[in-house]
């Protein structure tokens, strides 16, 4: 088994739309920098993913310097958004958050809305540091969250997927199988570990970054969703709701909040804390 290390980073700028897979990430208090700063949310500033939406599999979003994001789609032209001057916010609804967010602007909303054919507008995280508190169940006084689902980072490992798929293989829908990871749009993919070891992990240090875990990752019909094609099957819930059950949550993969602030670096590597 090699050493534990890092193996991808992912940074997903438009909540629910398609991300990137830099070398290297800065990790900020609420996340990964430039992750999950935007959010598509509808007629009632209410936010939308890939749960009711799944063509936002098919956008994707590109960071730009300055925090602008570059979208493209398979049926238009590409359009560069601006960060939006904090001249004024709207307050969205995100799960039972409130937060205040700054409008992106009519040409991005009128892009999205085009592509999704259903009203939508894109609001920006202007004020991560202050706007959305963590989960007070799991967090510390004054730790907050991006537009992530609640907290700044998710954790999956090479070994758990591969455990995952061989159970997928035994099951009824087998001909679904083998799942890539992106089906569970994870932040950070460790290796060098067995399968679901991390569940007994209270935390761990990733290249010179601290991360406390908060919780097992409870996972949704998003990840039924195939990212190139938007269309949707019945695995992984099937497979995780007869192997990974916790309560009435299907788990896969960890919540993680940042202790410190740093970058991680593909291959950095990965040391647990018990």
């Amino acid at each position: 088994m090699p050493n534990p290390a890092l193996r991808a980073v992912h940074i997903y700028p438009v909540k629910s739309v398609a991300g990137c897979a830099p070398g290297e990430a800065a990790v900020e208090p609420w996340g990964l920098a430039g992750d999950r700063r935007w959010l598509l949310v509808d007629g009632d500033d209410r936010f939308i993913t890939q749960r009711t939406h799944p063509r936002l599999a098919l956008a994707a979003a590109q960071p730009l310097p300055g925090g602008g994001i570059r979208v493209t789609a398979p049926d238009l032209d590409p359009l560069t958004v601006e960060v939006p001057e904090p001249s004024s916010t709207t307050t969205v609804e995100i799960w039972r958050d409130k937060v205040e967010a700054v409008p992106g602007g009519a040409a991005a909303s009128e892009w999205f809305s085009s592509h999704l054919g259903t009203g939508v507008s894109l609001v920006h995280l202007d004020d991560p540091a202050h706007r959305r508190p963590v989960n007070p169940a799991y967090a510390r006084p004054g730790e907050t969250v991006s537009f992530a689902d609640g907290y700044p980072l998710l954790l999956t490992t090479t070994a758990s997927l591969d455990a995952l798929n061989s159970l997928i293989a035994q099951g009824d829908h087998a001909d679904e199988g083998p799942l890539p990871m992106n089906r569970f749009r994870p932040n950070v993919v460790v290796d060098g570990f067995a399968p679901w070891a991390e569940d007994d992990w209270s935390g761990l240090v990733i290249g010179e970054v601290t991360f406390r875990v908060a919780k097992p990752s409870g996972r949704c019909v998003i990840t039924t969703t195939d990212q190139r094609t938007a269309e949707r099957g019945k695995e992984p819930l099937r497979t995780l709701a007869r192997h990974r059950r916790c309560g009435d949550t299907l788990v896969f993969g960890l919540n993680l909040i940042p202790e410190g602030t740093g970058t991680l670096r593909t291959g950095d590597p990965v040391e647990v804390i018990s």
